[in-house]
């Protein structure tokens, strides 16, 4: 199983850990990345909201390039994926805007191949073939699973059911781990608010962290660098301000995998998160 990767902006910076992750569990379960040659910024968060037309475009240079490969595209950060997905959705149903887009790229593009999110991706290896490989089961640790705004959102090109999401419990149940019944996982946690206007920030995160913590989960898991940067660095903030006491570690989904399947936690880089992850690591590890 082979896929064009498209990595995004943040993915040698505050994802780093996400993009980690990823390749090292998706190389455990033999799905083979090959990352876009000279891909570009798709755009996320500001490009759709102040020009259609360069939005599309954007995406649809990273698109053609994988294009040229004849590969499904697959892209980590929620973001993007959504920003790729969108673009292709769009272009696929109306040629003469495929047209305009092509003569801004320059390239050549059909709109042909898939855009995939890696949940889809970790979950199209098979439930059956991804327990087989897991050697250290997460037994015991209870996961509550947010998937925020993007990947369920908007219809077109959500990845699962927007109120009742439950690909990444799914898999999760693969690993051992025991997902939570809780009531925040598709609530927005404010990241486009996260510089202009951070009060608003802190009370959607303290919402979605406390109920996490009183349905019982450990940590909180995610498949979005900007849901991660919100609930993972900003619960001191919150704790000071909101007069609060959270201490939730927050993964990416494929870190937890990675542990699950044996990667060396190092690879997985669990011990650059803000909230210590060390209780955690040091039992499943």
């Amino acid at each position: 199983m082979k896929f064009s990767y498209y990595p995004g902006c943040c993915y040698e910076t505050s994802a780093r850990e996400y993009d980690m992750s990823s390749q090292a569990v998706c190389k455990k379960l033999g799905i083979e990345l090959e990352e876009i040659e000279d891909w570009n910024c798709c755009g996320s968060t500001a490009a759709h909201s102040t020009n259609h037309l360069l939005a599309l475009s954007l995406s649809a240079r990273n698109l053609a390039l994988a294009e040229q490969k004849g590969l499904d595209v697959v892209a980590a950060c929620a973001a993007c994926y959504q920003r790729l997905a969108v673009a292709r959705h769009e272009l696929n149903g109306d040629p003469d805007l495929l047209a305009r887009v092509n003569s801004v790229t320059g390239l050549p593009y059909t709109a042909s191949q898939r855009v995939l999110s890696m949940p889809e991706v970790i979950a199209s290896y098979g439930v059956d073939n991804l327990r087989a490989r897991v050697n250290k089961p997460l037994t015991g640790l209870k996961i509550a699973a947010y998937y925020g705004c993007l990947l369920v959102r908007p219809r077109s090109i959500q990845i699962d059911d927007e109120e009742n999401p439950h690909i990444l419990e799914q898999i999760m149940e693969c690993c051992g781990a025991q997902p939570v019944d809780w009531h925040y996982q598709t609530e927005c946690c404010g990241a486009g608010l996260g510089i202009s206007n951070e009060d608003i920030v802190f009370k959607l995160v303290a919402d979605i962290l406390e109920d996490a913590a009183a349905n019982g989960a450990d940590c909180i898991i995610c498949a979005c660098p900007l849901c991660h940067f919100n609930l993972d660095l900003r619960q001191a903030k919150i704790n000071k301000k909101l007069k609060q006491k959270f201490n939730l570690p927050v993964f990416y989904f494929t870190q937890l995998v990675g542990l699950a399947t044996g990667v060396n936690p190092a690879v997985l880089s669990l011990h650059t998160h803000f909230i210590n992850t060390k209780t955690i690591k040091r039992k499943y590890a």
